[in-house]
């Protein structure tokens, strides 16, 4: 068995497999700032299938998001409808939100992907990969030129990255996903 699958098999099960580790990456995390770069990924085996690769103008940045639901603004004044509520439903996931901030971040480079690191009761921690494209070892790499191309900037920002197209719905094809494309907001908001 090869590294990246004894990799794979730990991070299957990560609480009960390296317990000492989690509990120890925890405390230290938790007093880290929210956007901390790195410089190796933690889950190499999922970094590389991702697109990662140890070469100049790829970073990795570990980002925490505080888990728990939005809040509207409280209204002005004046009387509440009965069925007010103050609850937003934002059709994004955490590893979504964790993207948009780290690009916001680091603003001269673009999202390749991300994976789920760590989570306890408060934050869940992501970790992104991101490309800085303007780099030649970038732009004349094979499998990473294409996020030099204009019509890739910005991204994360537009629902392009593999958790932005999953809470589009892009992940289903055919049947039942006939008011997905081209955009929900085409089909009127029908199709989720």
């Amino acid at each position: 068995m090869g590294v990246y699958k004894h990799i794979r098999n730990i991070w299957k099960k990560p609480k009960a497999n390296m317990k000492e580790l989690w509990t120890k990456r925890l405390i230290s995390w938790r007093r880290e700032p929210v956007t901390v770069r790195i410089e190796r990924p933690t889950r190499l085996d999922r970094a590389r299938s991702l697109g990662y690769k140890a070469k100049p103008g790829i970073i990795v940045v570990r980002q925490k998001v505080k888990r728990g639901g939005r809040m509207r603004p409280k209204p002005a004044g004046g009387r509440k409808p009965r069925r007010y509520t103050r609850r937003k439903n934002v059709g994004k996931s955490y590893q979504q939100v964790a993207e948009e901030r780290a690009n916001r971040k680091y603003v001269n480079c673009e999202v390749l992907n991300s994976y789920w690191v760590i989570e306890d009761a408060i934050y869940v921690w992501y970790e992104i990969i991101l490309v800085d494209n303007k780099h030649p070892a970038i732009k004349s790499d094979k499998s990473l030129g294409w996020t030099a191309a204009p019509k890739h900037r910005a991204r994360v920002f537009r629902g392009k990255t593999s958790a932005g197209r999953k809470s589009r719905g892009l992940r289903n094809k055919g049947k039942g996903a006939e008011k997905i494309r081209p955009s929900l907001r085409a089909n009127k908001r029908r199709g989720k």
